[in-house]
């Protein structure tokens, strides 16, 4: 893997400390060489240095000269003894700068190209791992846990637990990425511990390897994951902390569980741990996520006023509002409730009394935020602006506006299209002498392209540059590339996507797709095509179902249907299913494209994937375009199937529309008197279907005065 930069910061609490003396006995983190090959040394150029060499070289790392160790050591033709390299690879990490880890790296790459990595002690492998973890440089760290396990080390707890957090975090697959580190590691323990207990006692996992797994469990919303690594906690001797309940509320808030929430911070308190503010931010925050913000507001109040029973406000709520959940669940879905209820409600006795807190907790600026983007969510930009004026007036700074206060703030006006009041705001910041960041500016730029005020676009992009001296990042160019769209400039949208890779800035998803769209609404499939070409040969991102349904609309705004079909099946190739937007723009290409038996085939892919799992759930602009055609090619028992459809998903269809289209195009259908008998009984089926449509839009129809129903439907209507 190729080297990538890594941040400076040193490392806050050393796991190895460099000393006079030989490391292989002066090390706060024990060597753990379980080894399933053998480690004898390389021959040829590989082969040891002489004892003198050897002798040289560890005198200067003995002496913390690393910088004239590793000159020393890019001069020899020979490969250093294992002590020698482990000690260097082990000091360059720890010094944590974007020289030394790259250093380290370079020894890395010689060892792996001549399979000589088993050379290198655990120690010196793990401390990499962690420095590598701490710099961002997480997949590299995977790939060197992965050749430790590979040449037989096990990794120390707090190597592989730090890559395993890092990933649960990630985008993409970094959670899934996580967990399975997570089992490849306890697999291992597991092996080692059932033969010599105490080599592996410093690579079990410990509380904060499970909470990496549990928040990866609970980014991807897996409760039966979340279970079974739960349960294997009592087998390693591990018990949960607060961060592990911290997640239980995010998985219970991610469920749609909200009679659980209060009852988890019960279950913190019972058990002697004492809640941190994160706890109470991700009640607020989940209170927030549920639009329930009455009782986000009672917890914040309690904690103005110093109150200790928030678990009594919670469960009086709760009580109060009898949560239901809901009848209408999969299997799947009643299992999850059954676990989570198993998870919280363990010990659970409703008739005592809610336990106070241990202590009081006062709000501070985050929490304050995450309300404030509560009343953005409901459109209360009053509510808003007061909650900042009650912030200023605090006596605990914590609790006094910040960046992130002030720029949620600016969004709020940003979203309310008051673009001068966000100015106004950010004015405000600089005289309260909180500076604007990046992220302020962004935001600002995006409401500016969305007003469609081009010019004060580039306005604001000059004082951000000249000005404030803030250089415009990814996220910024991904906002001037969208505002480009906006205006129907789609080489504006090339300008700035070039300008941006010229800066030295590398593109992300988003700016891929952002281009994509811009050519694809510009009825230009080719160009769009080009840009996912290059999107896929960027290993830098991941192709995702965002790009292949922009590259799929583009083929399907000029009605190119056969060529967006092939896209979709080279799409499940790839392992994406399609989506709501993948057959919403296909549909739209069928009625431009005038296919109607196309729409058969599609209604029937989309009837099977509703019922299938995962479930699709269509929406009123796919099946009203399905039905839309059906209507206006006389498939009126599939158009009555879609406008079932429709109502089981709680849309309303568009009777006016179909009654119009109906008398429009088929009123004189079935009149001729002169077809003959033969032609007549053909038509028999459809003119059936068209009376029971007809009913259903309530024009005159044979089924007036009589009860009706429709049999079960036909193939092709």
């Amino acid at each position: 893997m190729a080297a990538t930069s890594f941040h400076s910061a040193p490392l806050p609490i050393p796991i190895f400390t460099p000393s006079n003396s030989d490391p292989s006995t002066t090390t706060k983190w024990r060597h753990h060489q379980f080894k399933l090959r053998s480690t004898s040394s390389g021959s040829g150029v590989f082969s040891s240095n002489s004892f003198q060499e050897d002798a040289a070289l560890l005198s200067l790392l003995r002496n913390r000269k690393t910088d004239d160790a590793f000159s020393v050591y890019s001069l020899q033709n020979n490969l250093p003894g294992t002590t020698c390299l482990s000690r260097l690879v082990a000091q360059l990490s720890y010094q944590n700068t974007p020289t030394s880890l790259s250093r380290a790296q370079s020894i890395i790459r010689r060892l792996r190209d001549d399979d000589q990595l088993h050379r290198l002690d655990a120690n010196s492998l793990g401390l990499l791992v962690v420095s590598a973890a701490r710099a961002g440089s997480t997949l590299y760290a995977l790939s060197l846990l992965r050749a430790m396990l590979r040449i037989g080390y096990i990794p120390h707890v707090k190597a592989w637990s730090a890559v395993a957090s890092r990933l649960a975090a990630a985008p993409d697959d970094g959670p899934l990425e996580a967990l399975g580190l997570f089992s490849l590691v306890t697999e291992r323990v597991r092996a080692v511990m059932r033969e010599s207990p105490s080599i592996v006692s410093d690579c079990r996992p410990d509380t904060g390897a499970f909470n990496a797994a549990f928040n990866a469990c609970a980014n991807l919303g897996n409760v039966k994951k979340f279970a079974e690594v739960f349960e294997e906690m009592t087998e390693f001797g591990v018990k949960p902390d607060v961060l592990t309940y911290n997640i239980i509320i995010k998985l219970c808030a991610r469920a749609r569980r909200q009679d659980l929430l209060g009852l988890v911070l019960e279950k913190i308190i019972r058990q002697g741990i004492t809640p941190c503010m994160t706890t109470l931010h991700s009640l607020v925050a989940a209170y927030v996520g549920f639009r329930d913000l009455d009782t986000a507001e009672k917890i914040v109040q309690a904690m103005r006023e110093g109150r200790r029973d928030i678990c009594g406000i919670l469960r009086h709520s709760h009580f109060k509002e009898d949560v239901l959940i809901d009848g209408n669940l999969t299997e799947d879905e009643v299992e999850i409730n059954v676990i989570l209820d198993r998870l919280v409600r363990s010990d659970f006795n409703d008739v005592s009394d809610p336990p106070l807190l241990p202590k009081t907790y006062t709000p501070d600026s985050r929490m304050y935020t995450t309300l404030m983007k509560g009343y953005m969510k409901e459109g209360r930009v009053d509510s808003v602006v007061h909650l900042i004026e009650a912030m200023r007036r605090e006596k605990d700074p914590k609790s006094h506006p910040d960046q992130v206060t002030y720029t949620t703030v600016i969004t709020a006006l940003v979203n309310a299209g008051a673009m001068d009041r966000a100015r106004s705001v950010l004015l405000e910041m600089g005289h309260a002498g909180v500076p604007a960041n990046r992220v302020t500016y962004n935001v600002l730029l995006k409401g500016y392209c969305q007003q469609l005020q081009m010019d004060r676009v580039k306005e604001l992009l000059e004082e951000m540059k000249k000005v404030k001296g803030i250089e415009p990042n990814v996220v910024s160019y991904n906002i001037l590339i969208d505002g480009c769209i906006f205006v129907d400039d789609s080489a504006g949208a090339l300008f700035y996507f070039n300008e941006m890779r010229e800066q030295g800035i590398n593109p992300s998803k988003v700016s891929y797709t952002t281009l994509m769209k811009a050519f694809a609404l510009n009825n230009q499939p080719k160009l769009a095509q080009n840009v996912f070409d290059e999107m896929v040969k960027d290993r830098r991102v991941k192709v995702d179902r965002v790009a292949w349904n922009m590259l799929i609309e583009g083929y399907c705004r000029l009605g190119l249907v056969e060529d967006a079909k092939k896209l979709i099946e080279m799409m499940k190739e790839s392992n994406f299913i399609p989506d709501v937007a993948t057959y919403g723009s296909l549909a739209n290409g069928i009625a431009l494209a005038r296919k109607p038996g196309e729409a058969l085939l599609l209604w029937n892919e989309v009837k099977e994937r509703c019922k299938s799992s995962p479930r699709l759930r269509p929406d009123e602009g796919l099946l009203g375009t399905l039905a839309d055609i059906c209507v206006r090619a006389a498939f009126f028992k599939k158009a009555l199937e879609i406008v079932v459809c429709m109502e089981e998903n709680g849309i309303a269809p568009n009777k006016i529309r179909y009654k119009r289209i109906y008398v429009e195009m088929h009123s004189k259908m079935f009149t001729s008197k002169h077809a003959s008998q033969a032609r007549q009984d053909k038509r028999k089926d459809r003119k059936r279907a068209a009376e029971a449509f007809k009913f259903w839009l309530g024009l005159p129809n044979s089924y007036y005065g009589s009860e009706w129903r429709l049999d079960p439907l036909d193939e092709y209507g």
